[in-house]
């Protein structure tokens, strides 16, 4: 798949994708790693593709103490995912990717909301690999006589 390292058929076609902007936090740190992992289109040209991105980012407590309190919470992040061909405005990829966290919840509230934080930065990235991953092996496909 990574044949010919950065100037390979599947490297080419990743830096060839525009991510469009995503909403909120979570999107801002999902749509700066999907850039840092696939390049950007060089400047002045029109990038082959669209890559548009619908993300669900809930936070939910569970493992209720004695009393009553939540001793622990669950961070989920989920994307659907639509790579667009600009040309045609055909859908070429449809599809989701996911991940989700643990997290103590402590005494501290600057501690949990820290964690909170932490969390949502690690499943961003683990989102974009997720993401660019389907994306690397749909283009190795397409790439294939």
């Amino acid at each position: 798949m990574y044949a010919g390292g950065g100037s390979g058929e599947v490297a080419r076609g990743l830096s060839d994708i525009q991510v469009a902007a995503i909403e909120g936090r979570a999107g801002w740190l999902v749509r700066n790693a999907l850039i840092d992992k696939m390049g950007e289109p060089p400047a002045g040209t029109t990038p082959r593709y669209r890559l548009d991105v619908r993300l669900d980012d809930q936070l939910e407590g569970f493992g209720l103490l004695s009393d009553d309190t939540i001793g622990r919470e669950r961070r989920t992040l989920r994307a659907r995912f639509q790579l667009v061909d600009t040309a045609s405005d055909e859908i070429v990829v449809d599809a989701t990717a996911g991940s989700d966290a643990g997290i103590d919840v402590v005494s501290s509230d600057y501690a949990t909301i820290a964690a909170e934080q932490r969390a949502l930065e690690n499943l961003a990235k683990d989102v974009a690999d997720r993401i660019v991953t389907n994306l690397a092996l749909r283009l190795r496909d397409d790439a294939r006589p």
